[in-house]
């Protein structure tokens, strides 16, 4: 049995998301035996400080700034409380979507044309339309555009600079959408993700609506592109400096495998992708949480 610190909530745009995920976790630490006791990084971060020696391990079930980008990492490495998934590093880099486009091209990966913006700077000719326009360090798809023409661009940057000061415009392949988890250092089976209608791309809400999107596992693609993809989400996990597990995204189009980005905890909701493929990997959720501590351990 080990005594557990759940963190989930926080103050970024996927809060709901978070509180949604750490129920589903609390309730496989209940079946699995251990002791734990939920916080709440908005509110109990000095609580969790006084109490850090009651607990053998964080579970962090966090999203999007302040949970992913390396701050509440550093928080818990100053406590000395181990936690899964990535360290400050490997966080703050798979966060910030420009500095990780350069790390997985540098990997020998693909990935879409695109450009970064900042608050303030002269909008740019772009000459690769339709363009997805999305802050620069944020997840689950909060405050992306997808922009057909010139005549769109601008009112789709202002609203993602009302979310950040940096946006990155990037090409719009209107490929397939893969997804592969890596679970301590092994990969899990790709999942095929198919927006319903209505949904040009996997947005907010066919990420977290039920019954939206169908997420097909394994996807139905030839073995050999399955392999490939992979092995490149093995590769952007390596490149980014993640442990234990991860999840990273792709655009299948003509037979090529273009990366868009890397998450480093990965949703636990009853709609999330990475419980799915580990699923069909023979991974009960109980299970996943489970293998999840024990990689912690491994490595505290």
């Amino acid at each position: 049995m080990l005594k557990v610190a759940l963190l989930c909530g926080g103050k970024s745009a996927e809060r709901e998301v978070s509180l949604k995920g750490g129920q589903a976790v609390e309730k496989a630490l209940k079946s699995l035996g251990h002791q734990f006791k939920r916080f709440d990084p908005a509110t109990d971060l000095p609580l969790l400080a006084r109490e850090a020696q009651n607990y053998d391990v964080a579970f962090l079930v966090l999203h999007g700034p302040g949970g992913e980008d390396g701050t509440i990492q550093g928080f818990l490495d100053s406590l000395g409380l181990p936690y899964q998934g990535a360290g400050v590093l490997g966080s703050a880099l798979a966060m910030d979507k420009a500095l990780s486009k350069i790390l997985y091209q540098q990997a020998g990966l693909l990935v879409p044309k695109g450009l970064v913006l900042e608050k303030g700077k002269t909008l740019p000719e772009i000459d690769f339309f339709p363009v997805v326009v999305k802050p620069v360090s944020q997840g689950s798809s909060v405050g992306i555009s997808l922009v057909k023409g010139p005549d769109e661009l601008a009112l789709a940057v202002e609203e993602a600079f009302e979310i950040e000061d940096r946006v990155l415009i990037e090409e719009y392949l209107a490929g397939r959408e893969l997804t592969v988890g890596i679970l301590g250092e092994e990969p899990l089976p790709v999942v095929e993700i198919i927006p319903g209608e209505g949904h040009a791309f996997f947005d907010y809400e066919a990420k977290y609506t039920p019954g939206v999107t169908q997420e097909l596992c394994p996807a139905p693609i030839p073995e050999s592109l399955a392999k490939e993809a992979q092995k490149a989400a093995l590769q952007a996990h390596q490149a980014l400096r993640l442990r234990h597990y991860s999840r990273t995204d792709f655009i299948l189009l003509e037979n090529k495998l273009y990366i868009l980005e890397t998450n480093t905890i990965p949703g636990m909701t009853e709609t999330s992708l990475l419980p799915l493929a580990a699923k069909v990997a023979g991974y009960s959720f109980e299970d996943l949480v489970q293998k999840l501590l024990d990689l912690v351990l491994a490595t505290a």
